[in-house]
């Protein structure tokens, strides 16, 4: 599936039980409980920037996606994604999904298309985007510094 075609914007149903879509109150509570901004991933990849003094903005409403980490200066914008919403790994993992398939798959397939056109609009305004899963977050913290440094500092050179 392409997800960079502009004139097919894939439509998700609504999740409701008249649609055919049902859930337990507890599913519901553990849903609810998902954070898409200030992850326990995205405060650690902010400490860790900030201990290092790279100064950032966050959640910029003005710039298309609305990036979690901003650094205007640099013009880089940084997304945390989470796997399952995110679509990680999408051929293989798409598959695993048991219930509610006819909602869940659309929604992904419909984020990876949105995160798609935010990257495309972030470059046309010559920004540079990173997009780091939360387990790479989780599990190769220095990694991820790494490749923001190495960013800074080239940035740094030609400034």
């Amino acid at each position: 599936m392409n997800y960079n075609d502009e004139n097919k914007r894939i439509q998700v149903p609504r999740f409701e039980e008249k649609a055919g879509f049902y859930t337990s109150p507890k599913r519901s509570w553990n849903m609810s409980r998902i954070r898409s901004k200030n992850s326990k991933p995205e405060l650690i990849l902010r400490k860790a920037l900030w201990a290092k003094n790279v100064r950032f903005r966050l959640h910029d409403k003005s710039l298309p996606g609305t990036p979690d980490i901003v650094i205007k200066k640099y013009k880089l914008a940084i997304f945390v994604d989470g796997e399952f919403w995110h679509g990680f790994d999408w051929k293989n993992n798409r598959n695993r999904i048991k219930s509610n398939r006819l909602f869940w798959i659309p929604k992904i397939e419909r984020n990876m298309q949105k995160d798609e056109r935010a990257n495309r609009a972030l470059r046309e305004m010559d920004y540079t985007v990173f997009r780091f899963w939360t387990q790479d977050i989780l599990k190769n913290l220095p990694v991820v510094l790494n490749q923001i440094d190495l960013f800074l500092e080239t940035r740094r050179l030609w400034r």
